[in-house]
């Protein structure tokens, strides 16, 4: 199982927890996210890495920015 943590900013309440989860949630191989609002912690778990690529444009779909 692998694990990536990205910061994300811009989220401020539960339906933008949501989108994140569900953009990123959509990425094959991808098998669990975590959003945790308040540090702006996302947190992907799969069964191998995802493409890093994939994952920020994932959240730019949603709406928001991975920091860098």
């Amino acid at each position: 199982m692998a694990t990536a943590v990205y910061t994300v900013t811009g989220m401020t309440c539960g339906h933008c927890e949501s989108s994140v989860k569900e953009e990123v949630g959509g990425i094959d191989g991808v098998t669990g996210v975590d959003v945790d609002l308040a540090s702006g912690r996302v947190t992907v778990t799969s069964a191998a890495p995802v493409d890093d690529a994939l994952v920020r444009a994932a959240v730019d779909e949603a709406g928001y920015k991975v920091e860098e």
